[in-house]
Parts: structure tokens; C-alpha cells; sequence
């Protein structure tokens, strides 16, 4: 799945000089696996690493900070971070031992890793999940792992979320990478993961996190720091400018099994051979009217096996489900699309 994402977009391109320093910036917010939701998929990293070597880009390097409390080299080590840096000789930049830079972006102070300010090309693969305090993490939030633990503490004792657009203004990735694979419901740290198996690439990141907060049932509104970034002039969040080019469409899956978190939600829903993507946007659809305190319905049909099914009383979620009484169409239809359809 990367390697025909990267062979879309031409990322080779977009770095003619053989000699530029390539920084790929994961999440691994803490010592856990991707597939709790946490952390990025070190496949994807791979993946990367190997398209770049094989056009002659050797000058790599994976930086990267846990949060405040936690171990990098602890997350490093849980997703075999040591074994692809010995395999491919690309060193892992642990930015809480970095030199720093003290740098003032929109009237806050900030220090920030001073590898990731020398000229470079930054790949940003965050995780598209829930937060518990941003109600989302994506693109612009992923660079607060640029920065200090004291600048970490700062941003939080500032409620993040001018601190975030502001230090974007000063450093933004120059291509995200988003791993929406399995992203948390509601956490940072993991523990809920949905399922959707959806990658997505984009040059702007403030545009990748308004198409992310839509896949997650929000709108760019709901979520203050994408506005304050393209005020700040990191990118634009108008979602009528985006030209979504889809590789490829949902194919049908096994369903993962529910997390705890998960299991009220997926009771109001009857899935029948429902592709991940789909099913996955419903989940989080669902998770949002709860937290509006909106009522949630009953028997809500969804998949590939209502493609046939005419019934005039039964509602349904995607194309699949057009010969149902009522039903949004979309192949699958944004959480925020699912959103405003059940409410």
C-alpha cells in the first residue's frame, strides 16, 4: 500500500538533489504498537526508506520524541526501530538529547530541535486518531515531537492549540504521510483502535488535517488549531480545494474485532461484508453524536451485503446500501458526512 502511494505522488520528485537530508518523523508517542492505535506503522517506514535508497537518496534519518514521562529509545526499540536503522543504515535521532533552538512564533518562545530546523526535506507519518484534549492528532500536531520536553509542558500549560499552529508556522512538514490504518478512537496513547486501512498523502498540512478531522466526524471548525495554522499561514483548510486523487477503493475485509471502547457503539450498526473503511467511518461517526449527547439509532445497515436489499423501513450507510429506504450514498462517506445524515 505505501510503496503505490509513493509511486503516485512521485516523492522522488519531489527531492532532486541526491545529497538533501531526508527527516522521517514518526509517531511513537509512547513504547507501544501501531496496532494499539498509538504509533505509526513501522512498515510504512520501510517501505519509505526502500523507495528513497532505490533513487539514490542515502542522506535519511528517523527522529522522533516520546512524550513527556516516556522512553523514545523505548519506543524505538518496541517497533524494531534499531533492526531497520542497522538494516538500512539510517540513524535514529532521539530529539530529547538534540541540541535545541530557541525560536518565537506568534508570541510564544519555543525550542525546537535543531536538526529538524537545518535544511531538510521533513516526511511527517503521523497517526490520524482521536485526542483526548485536541479531539484530534494528525499532521500539525505530530511536530510538537520536535520540540523539548519543557516546550512539551509549555504547550499544554497554553492549551495547545496556538502553540501548535504557531510552531508549525516556524517548522511544517514538507510531505505527510498520514497512517490512518488503524488509528485510536479516542487516545493518543492507543488502547481503542478502528480498523479502516486507509493511507493518505499531502503536501499542506493544515489541508491534511481538515480531509482528516472530516474522516474522524468533525469539521476543521471543531478543531482550533487547524484554523489558527492557516491564519498563521501554514496551509489552507478549505476542504472545496482538495483534489483527492483515490489509488484505489475500499476492498471487503474481516471486520477486527471490537475494542471495549468500541463494542457499545458497533451495537447500533448491522454489518454485512462491510469493507474496514466504511465501517471504520461509522464508528467514529458514532462516537461524535455521543459525545453531542444525540441519540443513537438502531440497526443501522452497512456493507457490501445490502447491495441487493430493498427495504423501505431499514437505513444504511455507503453505496452499498442504496435500495434501502433512506441511505448516504459514498464510497465510504466521510464520518462527518455520516454524521450530519444520522443526526
Amino acid at each position: 500500500m505505501t510503496a503505490k502511494l509513493l509511486q503516485s505522488i512521485d516523492l522522488s520528485r519531489m527531492i532532486p538533489e541526491k545529497e538533501t537530508r531526508v527527516i522521517l518523523k514518526p509517531n511513537l508517542v509512547v513504547p507501544a504498537t501501531a496496532d494499539s492505535g498509538a504509533t505509526t506503522h513501522p512498515e510504512i517506514v520501510v517501505a519509505i526508506i526502500e523507495y528513497l535508497q532505490a533513487h539514490g537518496l542515502s542522506n535519511l534519518l528517523i527522529a522522533e520524541s516520546a512524550w513527556v514521562g516516556a522512553s523514545t529509545e523505548e519506543g524505538f526499540e518496541a517497533n524494531g526501530y534499531h533492526a531497520i536503522s542497522g538494516t538500512y543504515r539510517v540513524p535514529l535521532l532521539d530529539v530529547k538529547h538534540d541540541a535545541y533552538q530557541s525560536v518565537k512564533s506568534q508570541g510564544i518562545t519555543m525550542e525546537i530541535s535543531a536538526t529538524v530546523l537545518e535544511p531538510s526535506f521533513l516526511i511527517s507519518l503521523p497517526v490520524l486518531k482521536g485526542h483526548c484534549q485536541t479531539r484530534m492528532t494528525c499532521a500539525l500536531k505530530n511536530m510538537k515531537g520536535c520540540l523539548s520536553d519543557r516546550s512539551k509542558r509549555m504547550f499544554h500549560s497554553l492549551g495547545l492549540m496556538k502553540p501548535i499552529a504557531a510552531l508549525n508556522a516556524v517548522r511544517h512538514a514538507d510531505l505527510v504521510i498520514a497512517d490512518g490504518i488503524c488509528g485510536d478512537l479516542d487516545f493518543e496513547e492507543g488502547g481503542n483502535p478502528v480498523k479502516t486501512g486507509r493511507m493518505f498523502a499531502a503536501r499542506d498540512s493544515v489541508l491534511c488535517d481538515a480531509f482528516g478531522a472530516s474522516l474522524l466526524g468533525f469539521s476543521p471548525e471543531d478543531i482550533p488549531y487547524i484554523g489558527l495554522a492557516e491564519e498563521y499561514g501554514v496551509g489552507s483548510a478549505d476542504l472545496s480545494r482538495l483534489d483527492l486523487v483515490e489509488l484505489n477503493k475500499p476492498a471487503k475485509e474481516i471486520l477486527a474485532r471490537p475494542s471495549g471502547a468500541v463494542v457499545p457503539l458497533a451495537r447500533h450498526t448491522c454489518p454485512k461484508d462491510a469493507c474496514s473503511a466504511c465501517y471504520g467511518n461509522l464508528i467514529h461517526a458514532l462516537k461524535r453524536m455521543d459525545e453531542d449527547g444525540r441519540s443513537l439509532p438502531d440497526g443501522i445497515c452497512i456493507g457490501q451485503g445490502y447491495r441487493s436489499v430493498t427495504d423501505p423501513y431499514k437505513t444504511g450507510i455507503g453505496s452499498c446500501t442504496h435500495g434501502l429506504g433512506k441511505s448516504l450514498p459514498g464510497c465510504p462517506p466521510t464520518a462527518k458526512a455520516m454524521v450530519d445524515f444520522l443526526s
